[in-house]
C-alpha cells in the first residue's frame, strides 16, 4: 500500500538535512529519501570550507561584493543578500548544535580562498568541512522523532496530480520494487550532476536525477549552461579525480608547467587566486601550449607539519599514491565540480510546480550567477534548505495530502497526472550510455565550447535517445541535452561558460536561460518570480 507523510525530502546533504530539521521543528512528519547511505552526498566531499561573515575585519557588504564579482553579472542581488545575511545566523546556529570548526586558542580560524577579499573561510578538521556538516546535521536530525531517514531508497519520479506535486515513486531498499509515498509537498535536495562529465570531483551519486525528475514534472530549469570546473583535481592514471582544495592555493600553492615555470602571470594578474573559471581555462591553455595533460601544484615552500595539520585528508590521500605534498609537485588538471544552474526557484525554495520545493545544488536561486564563489555552496545549502523547509510549513494551508486512491496496490495514474517516465525493467544508468554521454560532454560541452561541437553533441544525444532507455539513462541523457542546449543558445562567454567562437562577455546576454519541457528556450532577467 502507498504510504503517507506530511513532507518528503529527497537527499541527505546539507540542504536536505537542514530542510528536514526545519520541517520537523514545525511539527511535521518528515521522510528523508536518499539513494545511498544518509551521509553520502556532495556535501561530505566538500573540502574547501564554508564562507561566512564572522571575523572582526569582515562585513556582509564585502562578502556580497565578492560573490557578485565572481558571478559575472548574473547573480540575483536579493539572493546574494539573503545568502550572506542569513548565512551568519545559520552558521552560528550550526555551531550551537555542536559543529566543530577549527580553532586556535578557542578562537575560530579563518582562511583565505580565491576571489575572497577577506579571510572568511571556516574549516573543520582541516579539509573535511563537508563531512563535519553532515555529521552535525544527522546528529541534530536524529533528535527529531518526526524525521525518518530512509537510505538506499532511490527516487524514480515525482508524482504530479492536477498540476501539483503530491508525492514520489521510489525503489524500496528492501523489496527492490517500486513504492509510492504521498505528502503535502516534496523538497528536492538531490545535489548536482558532476557525473555528466568524464572527469569529475563528484561522487557517483551525483547524476542529476533530481533535476531531470523536476524537468519531466514540468518545472522550469535555469542557467543549465553554467558548469564550474575545479582547476586542481589530482591527475594520476588509474586514480579517481580527487579534489585538491582551493584552500591549497589560498595558503600559497603555486601552479607550474612541465618545465617548472610558474605560468599564471600569462593569464591573470591575480595569479593562482583568480576565480576558478579563469584558473581552469588558464590550465587548459597551458597544457595545450606545452603539449601535456597535467600541470603541477607546488606546495613545497610550506612547512610539512603545517600541511599535514591543515590538509590531513589530502596529505593522506596523496600519500596513498606515493606523493608527499610537502616535497613533490602534484599533477593536476580541471574536472567538473559544480552546477550553477538547476531547478528554478524563488528565494524560499518554491519551484514553478505547486507543492515542489528545491534547495542546494539542484536548485537555481540566482545566488551564484555564472560562476560560484569558492566556499559559498555549503552556505547556500544551509540557508536555502532552511528557507525551503520554512516556506513549505508556511504554505501548509494551501497544501494537503492528495492520496485518495492509495488504498489499492495497483493504483493507476489518471490522464491529468504527469510523471517523469519510468521503466519497470531497469533503474540503473546503463554503462554504455553513461560512458558515451560522459565522453561527449567532456569533449564537446566542456571547459571550451563552440557552435560546431555543441551541435555535434546534441546530435549524438538525439541518437542515443532513439534506443529503448530505462528511466535513469533517459534522465542522464535529458540532462546532458539541457546543458548543451543552453550552451548553444548563449552566444557569449561568461563565468563558467566559455565559447571560443564568442570569447567576450556581451551585455545583450545578461539574462538567465529558462528551459521547460515542450517549450523553446527563453531568457529571463531575474530568476526570482
Amino acid at each position: 500500500m502507498a504510504h503517507e507523510t506530511d513532507y518528503i525530502v529527497i537527499g541527505s546533504g546539507v540542504a536536505g538535512l537542514r530542510a528536514a530539521i526545519e520541517l520537523a521543528e514545525g511539527g511535521a512528519r518528515v521522510t528523508v529519501l536518499t539513494k545511498d547511505k544518509a551521509s553520502e552526498s556532495n556535501t561530505e566531499y566538500a573540502q574547501g570550507g564554508v564562507a561566512v561573515v564572522l571575523s572582526d575585519d569582515d562585513n556582509s557588504e564585502l562578502h556580497e561584493e565578492d560573490t557578485l564579482i565572481a558571478g559575472a553579472g548574473l547573480c540575483d542581488e536579493d539572493a546574494v543578500k539573503t545568502l550572506v545575511n542569513d548565512g551568519t545566523l545559520y552558521i552560528r546556529q550550526l555551531i550551537e548544535w555542536g559543529t566543530e570548526f577549527d580553532r586556535e586558542g578557542g578562537k575560530l580560524i579563518f582562511t583565505q580562498e580565491a576571489a575572497h577579499s577577506r579571510r572568511r573561510i571556516l574549516h573543520a578538521h582541516g579539509d573535511s568541512t563537508g563531512k563535519e556538516f553532515v555529521r552535525a546535521l544527522i546528529a541534530r536530525a536524529r533528535r527529531e522523532k518526526e524525521i525518518v531517514l530512509m537510505p538506499f531508497a532511490d527516487t524514480q519520479r515525482l508524482i504530479i496530480k492536477n498540476e501539483r506535486c503530491v508525492g514520489v515513486q521510489f525503489l524500496d531498499p528492501i523489496l527492490r520494487a517500486p513504492r509510492e509515498i504521498y505528502a503535502k509537498a516534496v523538497v528536492l535536495c538531490t545535489g548536482g550532476a558532476g557525473q555528466l562529465y568524464l572527469h569529475t570531483t563528484n561522487p557517483t551519486v551525483a547524476t542529476g536525477d533530481g533535476m531531470a525528475m523536476a524537468y519531466f514534472a514540468g518545472a522550469e530549469m535555469a542557467d543549465m549552461e553554467f558548469i564550474q570546473f575545479h582547476p586542481t583535481a589530482l591527475n594520476l592514471e588509474n586514480a579517481p579525480r580527487f579534489l585538491l582544495s582551493e584552500a591549497m592555493r589560498g595558503e600559497g600553492g603555486i601552479l607550474r608547467n612541465k618545465y617548472g615555470e610558474r605560468f599564471m602571470s600569462r593569464y591573470d594578474e591575480r595569479l593562482e587566486l583568480a576565480p576558478r573559471d579563469i584558473v581552469s581555462r588558464s590550465i587548459v591553455a597551458e597544457m595545450r601550449r606545452t603539449g601535456t595533460r597535467s600541470v603541477y601544484l607546488d606546495m613545497t615552500a610550506l612547512d610539512e607539519n603545517f600541511l599535514r595539520e591543515r590538509f590531513p585528508k589530502i596529505y593522506e590521500t596523496c600519500g596513498f599514491y606515493d606523493l608527499n605534498i610537502a616535497e613533490d609537485l602534484l599533477p593536476v588538471s580541471p574536472a567538473s565540480h559544480y552546477c550553477m544552474g538547476g531547478v528554478r526557484t524563488d528565494l524560499h525554495g518554491r519551484t514553478t510546480v505547486a507543492g515542489l520545493y528545491a534547495a542546494g545544488e539542484v536548485a537555481c536561486t540566482g545566488v551564484h550567477g555564472a560562476n560560484r564563489l569558492a566556499s559559498n555552496s555549503l552556505l547556500e545549502g544551509l540557508v536555502f534548505g532552511a528557507r525551503a523547509g520554512k516556506a513549505a510549513i508556511e504554505d501548509k494551508s494551501q497544501l494537503r495530502i492528495s492520496n485518495d486512491e492509495s488504498n489499492t496496490n495497483d493504483r493507476k495514474l489518471k490522464t491529468k497526472d504527469r510523471v517523469s517516465p519510468i521503466d519497470d525493467q531497469t533503474f540503473e544508468i546503463s554503462t554504455a550510455v553513461k560512458k558515451r554521454v560522459k565522453r561527449v560532454m567532456w569533449e564537446r560541452v566542456g571547459i571550451l565550447r563552440d557552435e560546431n561541437s555543441l551541435k555535434r553533441a546534441l546530435a549524438e544525444f538525439e541518437q542515443i535517445e532513439q534506443a529503448n532507455l530505462g528511466t535513469s539513462s533517459r534522465n542522464f541523457v535529458t540532462l546532458a541535452k539541457l546543458v548543451a542546449t543552453a550552451a548553444l543558445w548563449r552566444e557569449e562567454s561568461r563565468g563558467g561558460h566559455f565559447r571560443t567562437d564568442y570569447p567576450e562577455k556581451n551585455e545583450k546576454w545578461r539574462a538567465h536561460s529558462i528551459q521547460k519541457i515542450g517549450e523553446k528556450i527563453e531568457s529571463s532577467e531575474k530568476v526570482d518570480f
